[in-house]
């Protein structure tokens, strides 16, 4: 082992992963981008405060001239990336690996970010379960004896999507400071089985998550040219698809795709991430800028349409894959008249994205990938994308995709409701170590609790009225809080007490953190931390006064 290097946790099949040359090569990796990663996390510290101080994202001048030359295009599609028309994603836990193997989607997104819940048998077990996988090595039976295996003949591309930049992986230091949880991710995979994956007939792929400029895009551009250069791999070899799900990089679309054309597989509409986003940027904006429920925000909206139609444009213009945002519904052979009409509203919302140039789409469940399929088929018919379908005809319009003024609805006691549980069963959940969580039929995972959360914090914030013409306050929402704390059953290992606590603290409490997966990091899930709490829920309001309002975070207010 490493002398600069310790581990402060232990987990089932560490040293399968944690080799001595697989954390020297992750050594390298920290050494050569610790300090611009941290130089980047900065500067988004002082973006933030800008917003708070009421500037807004724009195209940049300085890169104008990337924009303006038709000339540049990124790289062919790579080998099992050619037709993405259904992309399933989740965990990487190893029952719902198979699954995705088995469910006939063209690519599989395995999730190290916002559909797993970072706890450090996660992280190991993901990497295990990975290995197993692309070797074609992967089993599983159920504690009631249920065998799962992999029956599939053709089975999905794999992708991965790493960690966050702005996420450390504080069980592994490097010098006493925590490595990037980006660099461990993306690292452990590309070291075990890029050359694994080449033999198969693909290569090393990943989902880059939560991206906000070109700047971050470079960044994964250079991570990717040095590890290749480490594993004697050539250049161009590994592929990244960047997920647009951040205001600003709306914004800079193609300019991302240009950092890196060589390694690019295109770009992703992450809808409930950018949703997040935007609330995020806006929150201290007042009514003009508040959104209503949850429920009501489709891709309809006059400002998601502009986004998706964009990014669509800026794709095909490059040579760019253009992929669909997540159906997140959960198919319910109890409720067979509900299901239907879910069933319905996806093939709708995919037939919409095909249409609009997509190239392909997510779903969050193997029963949808029949109906994301046919919806794709009817439009590419036996082609593998519709790369050649120009977007001309869409305008870029950066005040389009910050006009919430046009998007309609209405904000309701059932919304709020709904955004306080969803948030609170979820951090439940994630504090368990599950990542991605059926509630009320539909998929939530970090994005979507991230939703619930920060709009409830907006709506105190602006003192938003709901339907029946009541002000939304700290002392209301605290009430369906206690309403919920009471009535949730409390099965034996449940984390509800720290759930609730952690709800307030990221959506209660005047200051706004800005990701709730950095919170409960923090808080529960680091070094020692890591525990299951048993017993009924103890709800005691937090000691701030019962109305005070938000405001804005320290890091938002400070000058870079």
């Amino acid at each position: 082992m490493h002398d600069r290097i310790r581990i402060t946790a232990t987990a089932q099949g560490q040293d399968r992963v944690l080799t001595e040359h697989a954390l020297e090569f992750l050594l390298q990796l920290h050494d050569a981008f610790e300090c611009t990663r941290q130089q980047l996390l900065q500067e988004r510290r002082t973006r933030r405060a800008a917003f708070a101080d009421g500037d807004s994202p724009r195209f940049l001048a300085s890169t104008a001239r990337i924009r303006d030359d038709a000339s540049w295009r990124v790289a062919p599609p790579a080998p099992g990336l050619e037709d993405r028309r259904v992309e399933i994603t989740g965990p990487i836990e190893r029952k719902m690996t198979i699954n995705a193997l088995n469910s006939g989607a063209k690519v599989w997104l395995a999730d190290c970010e916002d559909a797993s819940s970072p706890l450090w048998r996660n992280v190991i077990a993901s990497q295990v379960n990975l290995q197993d996988a692309i070797r074609g090595q992967i089993e599983f039976t159920s504690p009631a004896g249920k065998e799962y295996r992999v029956t599939a003949t053709h089975t999905p591309t794999i992708v991965v999507r790493p960690r966050g930049w702005h996420l450390d992986e504080h069980r592994i230091l490097v010098d006493g400071t925590p490595m990037s949880g980006s660099l461990v991710d993306f690292g452990l995979h590309v070291f075990h089985n890029a050359e694994e994956l080449i033999s198969r007939g693909t290569g090393p792929y990943f989902y880059l998550p939560k991206i906000e400029n070109h700047r971050e895009a470079r960044l994964w551009n250079e991570v990717f040219v040095m590890a290749q250069q480490l594993l004697v791999l050539p250049q161009g070899t590994i592929r990244a698809t960047v997920l647009i799900e951040t205001i600003t990089a709306a914004f800079e679309m193609e300019e991302i795709l240009f950092e890196l054309r060589e390694h690019s597989a295109g770009l992703n509409a992450g809808r409930w991430d950018y949703l997040f986003s935007i609330i995020k940027a806006f929150r201290l904006r007042g009514e003009a800028f508040v959104l209503p429920d949850r429920s009501q925000l489709t891709m309809t909206a006059p400002f998601m349409r502009a986004y998706t139609e964009q990014l669509v444009r800026a794709c095909h213009r490059r040579g760019a894959h253009a992929i669909g945002g997540m159906a997140a519904f959960v198919p319910s052979a109890s409720d067979p008249e509900a299901t239907e009409r879910a069933l319905a509203a996806v093939a709708s919302d995919k037939s919409r994205e095909a249409g609009d140039g997509f190239d392909g789409s997510w779903v969050a469940h193997p029963g949808l990938v029949s109906t994301c399929r046919e919806a794709f088929d009817a439009v590419l018919g036996e082609r593998p994308n519709q790369l050649d379908r120009s977007r001309e005809d869409v305008p870029v319009d950066g005040a389009a995709l910050i006009d919430l003024s046009t998007t309609r609805g209405e904000i309701t006691d059932a919304g709020l409701r709904s955004n306080i549980e969803i948030g609170i069963r979820y951090l439940e959940a994630w504090l368990r170590g599950h990542g991605a969580v059926a509630i009320h039929s539909l998929m939530e995972d970090a994005a979507t609790a991230e939703i619930s959360r920060s709009q409830v914090w907006q709506w105190i914030y602006a003192e938003s009225t709901t339907e029946d013409g009541r002000t939304i306050t700290r002392a209301r929402c605290e009430d369906i809080v206690e309403e919920l704390a009471r009535s949730v059953e409390c099965p034996e290992g449940n984390r509800f007490r720290e759930a609730i606590a952690l709800f307030r603290e990221i959506a209660l409490e005047e200051t706004y953190p800005a990701f709730l997966t950095l919170a409960g990091t923090e808080r529960y899930l680091a070094e020692g931390v890591e525990r299951t709490s048993t017993g009924s829920i103890a709800v005691q309001s937090a000691p701030s006064a019962p109305n005070a309002q938000p405001h804005a975070s320290d890091e938002e207010r400070e000058a870079a």
